[in-house]
């Protein structure tokens, strides 16, 4: 896996943001499927889901990981799906763990202050129109507290076609801070990580869908209320030249601007232009990513590992 770690670099703008020699380390291994990575600046640790073991792991600075919450997801035993626990995590602007719980449809709030974990949750929102959601899986606070999510069918046993999915589509989100849950797209067939910018002023989503899969970007008119909708970057020709080796998923904005988007062969780097910088090749599926402490490290989740790479 080492063999195949490289940074490739597109356009001399990417010489900004990443050293074409920095070196890609695996900090953690022995997972199932990571996902969801954020950093806790409070503590200087890492917090991280395993989708299919229904966890959250805490990683600290001397590469210790411990289990941190279990159940993370839902809490029955007769689960038959694959993807019982949380997804996307998130620190709220009072400093608590929200989670986008795909095996128990709902985006959840740990009852626990971040330092005591422990698996007690509280509903956030769990349904559209009295509907069960599908299965949250990514979101963003903007910086009034708003959050943005997507909820595709990933947690659901049988995707798409199970029986128990009652919305007919799967959308894309505003749980404003009033508690109002507004739909602001029902058109894309896999929306799945999501970003806003640092401004405020855009909302980004990436669709992993094979048969299109591409990264949106959006203006927000107003909090929960988003227009001018706008293929940000087409992935369809990494698809036709290199074949199946992921799909956008999880993306982070830096403060200065550069997006961080995991994607076909790791994680590809984008100015706010849309124009591709570089990419991050980890030699896995990569599904999602985090800012470190002051902006200087990348973490990657990518299949059943925790990578870092060092930034400028």
């Amino acid at each position: 896996m080492v063999s195949m770690f490289k940074i490739e670099i597109f356009d001399n703008e990417a010489l900004n943001v990443i050293d074409p020699n920095s070196k890609i380390e695996i900090l953690a291994s022995g997972f199932t499927w990571t996902e969801g990575p954020v950093w806790i600046k409070d503590g200087n640790y890492l917090l991280f889901s395993d989708i299919p073991n229904n966890k959250v792991y805490k990683l600290n600075a001397q590469r210790d990981t411990i289990t941190y919450l279990h159940p993370s997801g839902i809490s029955v035993d007769n689960f038959t799906g694959s993807e019982s626990g949380s997804n996307g995590l998130l620190v709220d602007g009072e400093g608590a763990l929200v989670l986008m719980q795909q095996g128990s449809r709902m985006v959840g709030k740990m009852k626990a202050p971040l330092s005591n974990p422990k698996p007690e949750y509280e509903s956030l929102v769990n349904n559209y129109k009295g509907k069960k959601l599908n299965s949250p899986n990514d979101g963003a606070f903007d910086k009034t507290g708003n959050l943005y999510f997507t909820d595709p069918p990933y947690g659901l046993p049988l995707n798409l076609e199970d029986p128990t999915k009652e919305l007919d589509f799967q959308g894309v989100y505003c749980l404003l801070t009033t508690g109002e849950l507004l739909l602001l797209d029902a058109t894309l067939k896999y929306p799945n990580g999501l970003c806003v910018s640092p401004d405020n002023s855009k909302l980004y989503v990436a669709v992993s869908n094979i048969e299109n899969a591409a990264w949106y970007v959006y203006d927000i008119v107003e909090p929960g209320k988003v227009a001018n909708k706008k293929v940000f970057y087409d992935a369809n020709h990494f698809l036709q030249k290199e074949g199946y080796q992921g799909l956008p998923d999880g993306l982070k904005i830096a403060k200065n601007n550069y997006m961080f988007a995991t994607g076909p062969k790791g994680v590809l780097i984008f100015n706010l232009k849309g124009k591709l910088l570089a990419r991050i090749h980890t030699g896995q599926l990569t599904a999602n990513c985090a800012l470190g402490k002051e902006e200087k490290t990348l973490y990657m989740t990518a299949h059943n590992f925790i990578l870092s790479v060092n930034l400028k």
